[in-house]
């Protein structure tokens, strides 16, 4: 995430350190930072917010709160705190949610008589600083609030609505709705969305319609602050290839009491910014987030982190993070945050201590010394042994499946239906790789294919480990990899070696054959080096693959592999290499076949 320097500032009274310290501070305590970008005189710290952490610190306000532990500097301007009533409730409008499940709180704020004109220039440069385009003021206010808090909200033209009946269900099969974007989105039951007299206005969590869209004609608007379930924003953003900086909060689960932090902060700045009267609120929040707790004893604390914290060094962690607690005889009962939603159980707060201290300050413990040798695993040895002698050998490994046509055992929970036992032998799949592995011989240089395998089959009553081998001279044949006829079988496998190494290319290569007489004296390494020198650079390798003589004259046939390292190669590419190749040779008077 995009964090400013100088936005950050906002939250303290003292100055803040410059980026580079903050970013030293961030890195060591909480989350590593991709890097730091100047932007107007602003510093931007490109901040890697961990995924448990993405309900709390996808925002300013989450930084601001790890800078204010981590430093020890008062948060004195904490948007939590704000003080602005969203208790005035509205008749005007109505909010009904179809599943609390997937909508766990929504707040619709009205407000009329609003000027939506240019946002003023702080809020602009606020929002440009972090890569954000800035359109109104309505529309940015919601934006900033979005960036500030971790809320994400949506405003609404009221008078385009139309009705104010909103609504909050899975869409119906066969919906449409043209967003914001001006694409046309199609709707199915896996998506959410928000209504207005039951016709589809957002994607909710994800994008807004552009029918209600807000502009300099609106004078009148609904807000909207809500928690809806991750797991469905993400699974629509996903279906609809439609990603959002909001979609991007909800998808990490967001506490439903992050709700009345968006509105009241984004009420009172639009009220600023662009005038108007609120004329009331509507929350509906059919069961209310509890109180979470979570207990940790000094003792455990320093059991883990092998330190000698007294209960004073954790009482100050935790007066750090702003967590309320109780202490009474050497055990700590913390009040979890509302949005801590990642403090669950005793370990975490272990966590929070030892990060907020400073990993720095844990002492290194040596292991204690083990009772007796380590086990050596038969398998995992002889597997190391055989993976090394193979490969020595000119043997490359392969995985197969271990799903099969038949066997002795019965798949309870099907991949599919076409192979529903698990595999008796490695043979099946060996000889199906070996199959598909030849046709690329040619490009990668091999003169056979040679192919192992080590892994699992269930057969006899048993699941056993299993070494296979397989090549173009010999049949797929399998054996125990640990057992008495197994740490000498492969040794008397033929020795191969490898003439070089190069690079694969992940684009697919074209196969091209020419085949031509020649006089009988005429050497077939020098045709070789003329086709290379003319094929070009496309042409990976060309090999002699048959050759034969007839009525004093030679017939030599050369195969050519082309392939790009940096795109798909087009028929009429490979086609005009051999065209010179071709033109060449007749040139030198040789008669192409």
């Amino acid at each position: 995430m995009q964090i400013s320097r100088n936005w950050l500032n906002n939250f303290f009274d003292a100055e803040l350190p410059p980026a580079e310290a903050l970013a030293d501070a961030l890195t060591f305590h909480a989350f590593e930072i991709d890097g730091i970008d100047e932007v107007s005189g602003d510093h931007i710290l490109d901040v890697k917010v961990t995924p448990n952490r993405g309900h709390d610190c996808l925002s300013h306000r989450g930084i601001a709160k790890e800078l204010s532990a981590i430093l020890n500097i008062p948060l004195t301007k904490d948007p939590f705190k704000l003080d602005f009533d969203i208790s005035k409730k509205t008749d005007a409008v109505t909010v009904t949610i179809e599943d609390p499940k997937l909508c766990k709180r929504y707040i619709a704020g009205y407000i009329k008589g609003v000027k939506v004109a240019p946002s003023p220039e702080w809020l602009k440069q606020s929002l440009e600083a972090i890569g954000q385009r800035s359109i109104n003021n309505v529309v940015d206010a919601t934006n900033l609030v979005m960036f500030n808090t971790g809320q994400p909200l949506h405003a609404f033209d009221a008078k385009r609505l139309g009705s104010l009946s909103i609504g909050v269900r899975a869409a119906k099969l066969g919906e449409e709705l043209e967003a914001l974007d001006k694409k046309i989105y199609k709707l199915d039951p896996s998506l959410l969305v928000i209504t207005a007299e039951d016709r589809p206005v957002g994607i909710a969590g994800i994008k807004g319609g552009e029918a209600d869209r807000i502009d300099e004609s609106t004078t009148d608007i609904v807000l909207e602050s809500a928690t809806f379930d991750g797991v469905t924003i993400r699974r629509g953003a996903h279906k609809l290839k439609l990603r959002t900086d909001a979609s991007s909060r909800f998808e990490q689960v967001l506490s439903p009491e992050l709700c009345a932090h968006g509105m009241r902060a984004c009420a009172k700045l639009i009220l600023e910014i662009a005038g108007g009267e609120c004329d009331g609120f509507v929350d509906v929040y059919p069961e209310p987030q509890p109180q979470a707790y979570a207990a940790v004893t000094v003792e455990k604390i320093n059991r883990l982190l092998g330190t000698q914290l007294t209960g004073a060094d954790i009482a100050d962690a935790f007066v750090r993070l702003g967590f309320a607690y109780k202490e009474q005889d050497g055990v700590f009962e913390v009040h979890v945050p509302a949005e801590r939603l990642d403090l669950v159980i005793a370990e975490d707060l272990v966590e929070e201590v030892a990060r907020i201290v400073g990993y720095d300050k844990v002492p290194a413990t040596p292991l204690p010394q083990a009772e007796r040798a380590p086990e050596v695993n038969k398998n995992f040895y002889a597997a190391e042994k055989v993976r090394e002698d193979l490969t020595s050998k000119g043997y490359s490994e392969v995985f197969t499946s271990v799903f099969a046509d038949k066997g002795e055992r019965v798949v309870l929970n099907k991949v599919d239906g076409v192979r529903p036992y698990l595999r008796d032998s490695l043979v099946p799949g060996l000889a199906d790789a070996l199959a598909r592995n030849k046709p690329n011989k040619d490009l990668l240089g091999l003169k056979e294919v040679r192919l192992f395998e080590i892994g699992t089959v269930w057969k006899g009553g048993k699941e056993v480990v299993m070494l296979g081998t397989v090549s173009e001279k010999e049949k797929a044949t399998e054996m125990l990899l640990v057992g008495p006829e197994s740490p000498e079988a492969y040794d008397e496998l033929p020795l191969s070696t490898t003439e070089r190494y190069q690079s694969f290319s992940k684009y697919p290569y074209i196969v091209r054959d020419i085949a031509l007489w020649v006089p009988a004296d005429t050497s077939a390494e020098a045709v070789l080096e003329n086709i290379k020198a003319e094929a070009g650079p496309l042409c990976a390798a060309v090999r002699l693959f048959d050759t034969f003589s007839k009525e004093g004259r030679t017939s030599l046939a050369f195969r050519l592999i082309f392939q790009s390292f940096e795109k798909t190669l087009t028929e009429a590419e490979a086609n005009e290499a051999m065209g010179k190749v071709s033109d060449t040779l007749k040139a030198q008077g040789f008669e192409i076949r």
